[in-house]
């Protein structure tokens, strides 16, 4: 199949290049633009408490105003409000209040709305649409910002803006620019290690271009899709598609263009070299891409919104990445023909690396030795995993230096943390109306828990069935003290003191984020095991063997685990980190072991391709080495690279997850597909294979000659010297 794909690409370019080109134009200018969202509730289903809370306040308080926005004044001198100031605040609160900016219902303050200690006074943006992750907010904060400037000058005041809505505006716009930057360094990246690797300009711009046109194609499915689908996508979602695609994609350009290098080499013409490679390594392309497509899609399993999202939008743009590695590439280089390693000739001959050749023949002849002592590496590094500490503070991931959390560290100088965005708790009677009383002490009790700063008198909805408390915790909402309150003793105690026929919700970020933690452990235990099957499934339907996907799946698990283990020592040991990103097993465990087997697959069909000539086991598992070696390599620090660019982003989340999955990829590459596989398969010997007979020689798939023995691979005079 792969040969009659590659053969239509290569004899007919034109056609498939404008295929492509026709399919991103009119994908650019028809599919709706991919939407996206920082609302936690959007991401639970609904059987958790958090969500049924705000379903109960859409519900009984449907015109329920809770601040969108807080504007924290102070002195700039950073002593007491005095009187005067105090009058400032309230005319600058009046002149943002006139500026009717669209969406906002008002900006007001009130006498109690300075701190106790006189030093911060507050006002609140309160706005028209209940739903504070509206588009037109953070634009409203925007421009309220700049209003406040303006209004500030002739005062002794400073203001800031914080709560969600400004918030959401800081993370959108750092976002935008880290996505820029992670685009443009990507993009250098890839140029410059491409043009060091093959030292031809015109191969170091061509997959860039490709890749950029793959990109335009991919994100109008991914829009299509999300827009019949339903999907939404998190913030992160578009430095991740730039990062995957960018990186994914030059992984499979580089395993086609590695192979038609080789059988070039071997004296064939190019239209002929170029489809021999597609039907070569098509296979393993379209498997490593396929278990890269099963594991996104086990998301799909998740519990979470954020990444049953994440899980579709990935794997279409790893399967468009497929199909134009199998049709764009081929049809592309076709025209191009030897030209495009120009003006190097190293396509005419086999370099002599001595470094992978040494290597393969260091692999072969002590298999046992490096089998254990690239597996205790990894059994080493894996140790830290043990420690890992799952950390759900999101603002905490947020550039320090952003308006919306210094002003947030201001408020936390008068107030408790927790007042701009308490925790909110509901009591519902299930027979008649509540009675009063009973909502009183019910208020003392909540009160009464540590770690509460203040609770609001109760709130009645109009038919008496419903009461509403705003509960001020004492630490930031989005911080593990909150959300270990809001979930543990807050929800317990709400639970038992609510008045008898009544049944009691807790809601409001905290204990969402509650909600979201016990979501992602149940996330951890499905997908995991779901992906790793999968992926199983598909080696196994790769190399028509039970045993090899075995020690391939434990061989990555180890690597896995090595790969969380130095994450939580460098960022949760050394920078002392309370914890790390709450995703980041999940990513790991998709990102190194769906796209790090690509690796694995390469370097295991290349072993059963040369046992297949029927050299001895041996020579067989040194050639395997020696010539996929550079190809991994190079692929493996493309790969790492494009991921380690987010160790240029501010946020820290982008940060911790660039660094885990480098770091995995490099791992994957250089300890377990060139050390650990091909030892183990080689100690395993024709057991590897087992049920099948794999590795019986059989006729070569591009000439239908049988393979012989004694001379079935002839070493080239350089090869022949060195060994």
């Amino acid at each position: 199949m792969f040969r009659r794909v590659g053969r239509f690409a290569v004899h007919r370019p034109w056609l498939t290049i404008a295929g492509w080109i026709i399919a991103a134009v009119a994908l650019s200018l028809l599919a709706p633009g991919l939407k996206s969202t920082t609302d936690e509730t959007e991401f639970l289903p609904s059987h958790y408490e958090s969500v049924q809370a705000g379903k109960l306040q859409e519900k009984a308080f449907p015109k329920t105003e809770q601040p969108s926005a807080i504007v924290v004044f102070q002195r700039s001198d950073g002593g007491k409000l005095t009187a005067a100031d105090r009058a400032d605040v309230a005319k600058v609160t009046g002149g943002l209040n006139d500026k009717h900016r669209k969406g906002i219902a008002r900006v007001e303050t009130n006498p109690q709305a300075v701190s106790p200690n006189g030093e911060i006074a507050l006002a609140n943006v309160i706005a028209v649409n209940r739903n504070a992750q509206d588009q037109t907010l953070p634009n409203a904060v925007k421009d309220l910002r700049q209003d406040a400037k303006g209004l500030l000058d002739g005062t002794h005041l400073k203001a800031g803006f914080t709560g969600q809505a400004a918030t959401a505006l800081d993370a959108q716009e750092s976002s935008g620019d880290t996505d820029a930057m992670i685009m443009s360094a990507t993009l250098l990246l890839i140029i410059i290690l491409l043009l060091v690797i093959f030292r031809s300009p015109l191969i170091a711009l061509m997959p860039v271009l490709i890749i950029a046109l793959v990109f335009a194609v991919a994100l109008g499915l991914i829009g299509t899709a999300a827009e019949l689908g339903g999907l939404k996508a998190d913030n992160s979602i578009s430095a991740i598609l730039i990062v995957v695609l960018f990186g994914v994609g030059t992984d499979y350009i580089l395993f086609l263009l590695f192979r038609y290098r080789e059988e070039l080499r071997d004296g064939q013409q190019p239209k002929e070299a170029l489809t021999n490679a597609v039907a070569r390594v098509g296979e393993t392309i379209a498997s490593a891409a396929g278990a890269v497509i099963v594991a996104f899609l086990a998301l799909l399993l998740s519990t979470m919104g954020m990444m049953r999202a994440m899980g579709p939008s990935l794997a279409i743009a790893v399967g468009v990445t497929l199909i134009a590695a199998l049709t764009l590439v081929p049809a592309v280089f076709s025209l191009l023909g030897t030209k495009a390693f120009w003006p190097s000739k190293a396509w005419k001959k086999r370099s002599r690396s001595r470094l992978s050749d040494g290597l393969g023949a260091l692999v072969a002849r002590r298999p046992a030795a490096i089998a254990v002592l690239s597996a205790a590496v990894l059994a080493a590094l894996a140790v830290g995993a043990v420690s890992f500490k799952a950390e759900f503070d999101t603002d905490s991931q947020l550039p320090q230096k952003l308006e919306s959390v210094q002003s947030m560290k201001d408020l936390q100088r008068g107030f408790s943390a927790g007042q701009s965005d308490p925790a909110m708790v509901y009591v519902e009677s299930r027979s008649g109306t509540l009675d009063k009383g009973a909502l009183g002490t019910y208020k003392k009790d909540l009160a009464g828990i540590d770690g509460v700063g203040a609770v609001s008198d109760p709130v009645v909805n109009p038919d008496g069935t419903v009461a509403q408390y705003s509960v001020v915790l004492k630490y930031r909402p989005t911080e593990d003290k909150a959300i270990d309150l809001a979930g543990g003793t807050l929800r317990t105690t709400a639970h038992k003191a609510a008045p008898d026929g009544t049944k009691a919700y807790v809601g409001g970020t905290s204990a969402v984020l509650a909600d979201v933690e016990k979501a992602v452990g149940h996330d951890y235990k499905l997908v995991f095991p779901i992906a790793g099957l999968a992926i199983m499934i598909i080696l196994g339907l790769l190399l028509r063997s039970i045993v090899a996907p075995i020690y391939l799946m434990i061989s990555v698990a180890l690597g896995f685990g090595a790969t969380l283990g130095s994450t939580v020592w460098l960022f949760q040991d050394l920078q002392h980190k309370n914890g790390l990103l709450f995703m980041l097993p999940v990513i790991v465990y998709l990102f190194v072991v769906a796209i790090g087997t690509d690796y694995n697959i390469l370097m295991v069909a290349r072993l059963r391709e040369e046992v297949r000539r029927g050299v001895p086991a041996r020579e067989a598992i040194h050639t395997a080495v020696a010539r996929s070696a550079p190809t991994i390599a190079s692929a493996a620090i493309i790969l790492a690279g494009t991921f380690g660019v987010l160790l240029l982003a501010d946020n820290s989340m982008l940060q911790q997850m660039g660094f885990a999955v480098a770091f995995g990829i490099l791992l994957t590459a250089f300890v377990m597909a060139m050390l650990l596989v091909p030892t183990v398969t080689s100690l395993l010997g024709h057991k590897a294979w087992w049920p099948g007979h794999q590795d019986a020689p059989r006729p070569d798939p591009a000439t239908g000659a049988l393979p012989y023995p004694d001379q079935s691979r002839r070493l080239d005079a350089g090869e022949e010297a060195r060994r």
